[in-house]
């Protein structure tokens, strides 16, 4: 029997991607979104279970572990996204819709990945892997989405000392600009697209599967010793020492 796989975020993008990695192999995946019919058609095309979950909402994750059937050996949280790309934006001085805007982008992507966590930890296994998603933009944290990218990073260090005497690893896999994803909502200009790319050592954009390679390798045996990190997947748009 292949491994228990959790990917929250999985209808599209780097989460169907890494989906179909995990199914690819034969592994057990199950894949949660809130767009009930894109997650569908995601679990068809990738042999992944679906099961439609909201995973900022405590009761919804409860729920969601609770009907898995077994404990989950591999999880992966992509869930979240830039929610300033929904909204038209708040003034600077527009306290309240700035304090929306903020808690926004923290329950997509910091909160949902804390309670994913937080439900499935309890019963994961020796030999477990816990592989959270922050972002490039966590490096230049200046707006609601770097930011709630930064705690997952920081979180996802801390969470690796409190499981590693479990037998667990957790890392946080950091993309840059991924092309072949609705992360812009389509919002992208052309100008702003060349920058990217032109930021990059290898000249070229990211793509699902420079994610789900990684994603996969973190899960795997050989990766048992690495534990507390966070590994940039950008071309080299930004670099560690």
């Amino acid at each position: 029997m292949g491994k228990h796989v959790l990917v929250t975020g999985g209808s599209g993008g780097i989460g169907r991607a890494v989906a179909q990695s995990f199914a690819t192999r034969g592994d057990d995946v199950v894949i949660t979104g809130r767009d009930a019919e894109a997650l569908a058609r995601a679990a068809v095309a990738t042999g992944a279970r679906d099961a439609p979950c909201d995973v900022r909402d405590p009761t919804a994750v409860e729920a969601l572990v609770a009907g898995l059937g077994r404990p989950v050996d591999v999880l992966v949280t992509l869930a979240g996204g830039n929610t300033d790309f929904d909204t038209p934006g708040a003034k600077p001085t527009d306290l309240p819709g700035i304090a929306d805007a903020w808690l926004a982008n923290l329950g997509a992507n910091l909160l949902s990945t804390v309670l994913t966590v937080s439900a499935v930890v309890p019963t994961m296994p020796s030999g477990g892997a816990i592989i959270t998603v922050g972002s490039i933009g966590a490096e230049y944290a200046s707006t609601s989405y770097g930011v709630a990218k930064a705690a997952v990073q920081a979180w996802t260090a801390g969470l690796a000392a409190d499981v590693g005497p479990r037998g667990i690893t957790a890392c946080c896999v950091a993309p840059g600009y991924i092309e072949g994803t609705g992360y812009f909502r389509g919002r992208l200009a052309p100008e702003r697209r060349e920058r990217l790319v032109a930021a990059t050592h290898d000249k070229r954009p990211g793509t699902p599967d420079d994610v789900a390679a990684l994603v996969l390798f973190l899960a795997s045996e050989g990766a048992r010793h690495l534990t507390g990190q966070t590994l940039h997947v950008n071309g080299g748009a930004h670099t560690t020492r």
